[in-house]
């Protein structure tokens, strides 16, 4: 299913160490910092987590170019990120935790923002998806009235989720459903002249529904799970499972993600909502947004991907992910290439093997090994060349199309992602020695073995080197 995801990206730090004593400067804990950790936040953590299970995501919206946007594009591998010019800073939001408890955030970035431009890619892939979730995180990407006549003229079409937010814009007119929390609707219909102290869930959500023009509201209140209100129709009550929760974190933005994907598979309302609520209840059980971990502060962690043009595909049409790469090049007709390996001290034998690779189809992805995974393979003193730099020199290469970075000591898992129709590896062994063998022919592809280059190594030349020095 292809859902493209409308709002406002936050980058989100998360800081977690521990603390067993007292600052002797001021009564306050030190931490000892164990880890930094970096994610996207507000629409880009919906578009993460539908990535994540597996579906198409576009995600609209506005990234800036600093320091910021940087973490957030890593984050964001997988998801087909489609932006206007950037306006302003990113919002970032830094928690600090000692264990599973936040103790205090830090907000960078976060003043009222300028109302971002969009693209025709931007309104193509709001009129192209298959169901729309809008995360209003209150930066302006939902006042731009391009998309918002876009998204007008969605609602008449397909199932649109609108997650509000109290600095944000009003849902445009026959949204599916609407996905306030409980304060946020309390807060609205007091806003709207009804008495706080005597309004309930349900005629605040009644309210907002008249005063919105969308076919449903579903409340969302937290342990207590949810309350369903449509037109016609009596208020439904949607318990949640009970569960352990310690980070509430992400609940509202995995719940709406939910239900527009269930939506989107043709369950009714009802279903839909009682479906996205146990999702919801689900995820948080399983760590929430904290335990996505998407980016995290050593290197050899991150996910990095990076594509190069291509003649066989419009480069418009492409994802920025390996993924998304290799079912473009399939869906014309082409043919996927992948090798892998450590590539430290990069040499002709090298060269000669990617070049030799890259002739036998139509793109050529290079699974990396990770420094981490490097070290643990070859030895503490390697890798010579950091993750950054090995990748962008196989960029250089003409033959390299795509890069795609593994933390793990085997590629399959890479592999299994991509699915190449042929598997590349140079050596003087026969393709059926190779490993991956079996699990390449799973999905019906193939391995090929290059010729071995005698005297052409990165172990050679880390001798030599260290000879000269």
């Amino acid at each position: 299913m292809r859902i493209t995801v409308v709002g406002d990206v936050l980058l989100d730090v998360d800081i977690n160490g521990a603390a067993t004593r007292l600052s002797p400067d001021a009564p306050v804990p030190v931490v000892n910092v164990a880890d930094v950790r970096r994610r996207a936040g507000g629409a880009g953590l919906v578009a993460t987590v539908l990535a994540q299970d597996g579906h198409d995501v576009a995600l609209v919206t506005a990234v800036s170019d600093d320091d910021g946007a940087s973490h957030l594009r890593r984050a964001l591998a997988g998801v087909s990120v489609l932006t206007g010019a950037p306006l302003a800073p990113t919002p970032t939001k830094t928690r600090v935790r000692i264990g599973t408890h936040p103790m205090v955030r830090f907000d960078e970035g976060c003043a009222p923002a300028p109302v971002p431009s969009s693209t025709r890619e931007m309104l193509t892939a709001i009129a192209m998806a298959d169901a729309i979730v809008v995360a209003d995180y209150g930066r302006g990407i939902t006042a731009n009235t391009d998309i918002r006549a876009a998204l007008s003229e969605a609602v008449l079409r397909l199932p649109v989720v609108w997650d509000p937010h109290p600095a944000g814009s009003e849902p445009v007119e026959g949204v599916a459903v609407v996905t306030p929390n409980l304060v946020e609707a309390l807060a609205s219909a007091k806003a709207g002249g009804l008495e706080p102290s005597r309004t309930g869930a349900e005629e605040a959500g009644r309210y907002l529904r008249e005063k919105w023009g969308s076919a449903a509201v579903l409340v969302t209140m937290g342990e207590d799970g949810a309350l369903l209100l449509s037109a016609g129709d009596p208020a439904q009550g949607i318990p949640a499972p009970k569960t352990t929760v310690s980070d509430p974190c992400g609940a509202g933005d995995r719940l709406a993600g939910s239900l527009a994907v269930h939506l989107g598979l043709g369950l009714n309302l009802a279903q839909a909502a009682t479906r996205a609520v146990e999702d919801a209840s689900a995820f948080l059980a399983a760590g929430g947004a904290a335990a996505l971990a998407v980016v995290a502060e050593a290197p050899e962690a991150r996910p990095v991907v990076e594509l190069k043009g291509l003649e066989l595909v419009d480069t418009e049409d492409l994802h920025p992910d390996g993924v998304q790469l290799a079912q473009a090049v399939r869906a014309k007709g082409g043919t996927v290439v992948a090798t892998g390996g450590c590539f430290d001290l990069l040499h002709a034998g090298h060269a000669r093997t990617l070049a030799a690779a890259r002739s036998m189809g139509d793109c050529l992805i290079v699974c990396l090994n990770s420094d981490e995974s490097v070290s643990r393979l070859k030895g503490a003193h390697r890798p010579i060349v950091s993750v950054e730099d090995r990748a962008e020199l196989l960029l250089a290469l003409e033959c390299v199309d795509a890069v795609v970075i593994f933390a793990e000591d085997t590629p399959e898992a890479c592999l299994t992602q991509i699915q190449p129709d042929i598997w590349v590896k140079g050596g003087d062994y026969t393709p059926e020695e190779l490993p991956e063998a079996r699990l390449v022919a799973g999905w019906g592809g193939r391995c090929v073995t290059v010729p071995f280059h005698p005297a052409r190594s990165t172990s050679g030349l880390a001798a030599a080197l260290a000879k000269v020095s």
